[in-house]
């Protein structure tokens, strides 16, 4: 903005020199042209006049000076009009009261010359008339020179403008150049800073996910131990000592058979308990391996729910370790779990398949749908994404191809998912 100003100011007073001081010298310097060459066009007639030779009458030249007095007045007005501001003001009256003097010696040779003083009139001509014709071209002459030197300076002051405006403009430029590497320096350092800030919060988010995780897995583990083997043993000894007092009791009296039925309830709570255990952390994870786990897992979401599951397996399968195998199992639950509750669908499919580079876990269903253009949030998206991440995998909620309902996909990598051998 400051140096567009500058910019500004400078050319409207470049503007401002050429209109008042460049042309209007130009103009005045072509009216004193015209003075010069009129002055000339007298002096040509008197040295005619002066010629022994002509057969002519002085007052023969009476009109062609009266042509030239017209012409000059007429310069002379306009000229002074146009005079520049260096032109003194006894300049202008010198000009003025020359040519006022020369034409009344005019004046007075053709008086003589009418007179029949022929004689008389070309010694005026000779005395007077030329020496003023001389000294008034003269005076033009240093006009002239005294213009084309103010020409010479306006045209050294443009010049300067010009070069000044030009010099600003570069260290306008130069300025600008440098504060926008500063800037930019500047950006770099604190970008880099911000973001090197914001990969320490995603590592340490990362790490604070994982250890929530690992606390849930453990708390599951601890709680599902505790069903089996507290509650489990409980219910075991209740079913056992119910037995045996059932078999003290008369047969066919109402007390055995009342004792046989809290028998039974007890056993039914006992496998209850255990169902609930295993889904809390499936023991079969750690002994069996993640396909075992999920063929056990599939059949008691379709008598626990009623939605009807198919599972494939497909490429040639590698041991999943515990670690990324509870992770897997958690997503497809949590995929199954969405299914049952918000798809409305009665069938799913469940895809398991091996490759050499990762493992790749797909739920779909045919219901109304759980994603919102691929990204539907809540607390079981986000966990799922969050192990997806943990395992250096990726989550996605897509849409299927035969239209209807929700496709989720995880995929994970060989090298994270696969257990060590030995």
């Amino acid at each position: 903005m400051v140096c567009s100003w500058y910019v500004r100011q400078q050319i409207g007073g470049l503007r401002v020199l050429q209109r008042d001081l460049a042309d209007r010298n130009r103009r005045d310097t072509l009216q004193l042209l015209r003075i010069q060459n009129d002055l000339n066009s007298a002096a040509l007639a008197m040295r005619d006049m002066l010629d022994a030779d002509e057969p002519y009458p002085l007052t023969a030249w009476s009109s062609q000076f009266q042509r030239i007095h017209d012409d000059l007045e007429d310069a002379l007005r306009r000229e002074d009009q146009l005079a520049t501001a260096s032109r003194t003001p006894e300049q202008r009256a010198y000009l003025a009261t020359s040519l006022g003097q020369f034409w009344d010696a005019v004046d007075r040779m053709f008086e003589l010359a009418k007179s029949g003083k022929s004689n008389e009139a070309r010694d005026q001509i000779r005395v007077s008339l030329q020496a003023r014709q001389a000294a008034l071209s003269t005076a033009v002459s240093r006009l002239l020179v005294q213009n084309n030197e103010a020409e010479q300076q306006t045209a050294a002051r443009v010049e300067q403008i010009y070069a000044g405006v030009q010099r600003q403009v570069y260290i306008f430029l130069a300025a600008a150049f440098v504060t926008i590497l500063l800037t930019g320096a500047y950006l770099i350092v604190a970008n880099r800073s911000l973001f090197a800030q914001i990969e320490d919060l995603s590592t340490q988010r990362s790490e604070l996910a994982q250890r929530l995780i690992s606390a849930q897995e453990s708390t599951l583990r601890h709680i599902s131990r505790e069903l089996h083997d507290e509650f489990g043993q409980i219910l075991t000894a209740i079913g056992v000592m119910l037995t045996r007092a059932g078999k003290e009791m008369p047969e066919g009296s109402s007390a055995r058979a009342e004792i046989r039925e809290v028998a039974k309830v007890a056993q039914s709570g006992l496998q209850s308990v255990r169902s609930l255990s295993q889904a809390l952390h499936p023991v079969t994870l750690e002994e069996a391996g993640l396909e075992s786990t999920l063929d056990w897992y599939i059949p008691t979401v379709e008598r626990q729910t009623g939605l009807i599951v198919s599972f494939e397996k497909s490429g040639i399968p590698f041991p999943i370790k515990p670690a990324a195998g509870i992770n897997v199992y958690r997503v497809l639950q949590e995929a199954l779990n969405n299914v049952t509750r918000h798809s409305g669908a009665e069938r799913a499919w469940v895809r398991l398949r091996y490759s050499p580079d990762e493992i790749e876990l797909e739920v779909e269903d045919a219901g109304k749908g759980t994603a919102q253009n691929g990204k539907r949030q809540g607390l079981g998206i986000v966990a799922m994404r969050e192990r997806a991440e943990l395992l250096g995998g990726k989550f996605e909620i897509l849409r299927p191809e035969r239209g209807a309902g929700t496709l989720v996909r995880l995929t994970v990598p060989r090298e994270a998912a696969e257990a060590d051998e030995g």
